[in-house]
């Protein structure tokens, strides 16, 4: 059986999607991008603040599936130029600082709404 999780703490789903599914032991985020949950777009923001904002989706979203950073298991991260990634990773490193979860980064050919970032996890829950 799998559950779907919404929370008003990260922006609504800009698609036919669901912000993460559940089946009680693992869940399933979307791909978060820096989009606020009032709906502003950090597209020409520095790869630093529209990573924080991904995150703090990305966190909010876990948060109402009953997760934690620790409980994060794997992520993947979709950039839009990997040249990025080490301003990108100096922000991850600072929300998964206590055993890091398994990761990708991947520069993709383009991100919805010409973001520079884009993060979704998968994560253990009880």
């Amino acid at each position: 059986m799998t559950d779907i999780i919404h929370t008003n703490a990260a922006p609504e789903a800009v698609g036919a999607y669901s912000q993460a599914t559940t089946n009680g032991e693992l869940v399933f985020t979307a791909g978060q991008i820096p989009l606020t949950p009032e709906g502003d777009l950090l597209e020409d923001a520095p790869i630093a603040e529209q990573t924080e904002q991904a995150l703090d989706n990305l966190l909010a979203v876990l948060a109402e599936a009953g997760a934690e950073p620790e409980d994060v298991l794997k992520t993947t991260v979709f950039l839009g130029d990997i040249d990025d990634f080490e301003e990108m990773n100096e922000v991850y490193a600072d929300y998964f600082d206590r055993a890091p979860p398994a990761r990708s980064a991947v520069q993709a050919g383009a991100l919805p709404k010409g973001v520079g970032v884009e993060i979704e996890a998968v994560a253990s829950v009880e």
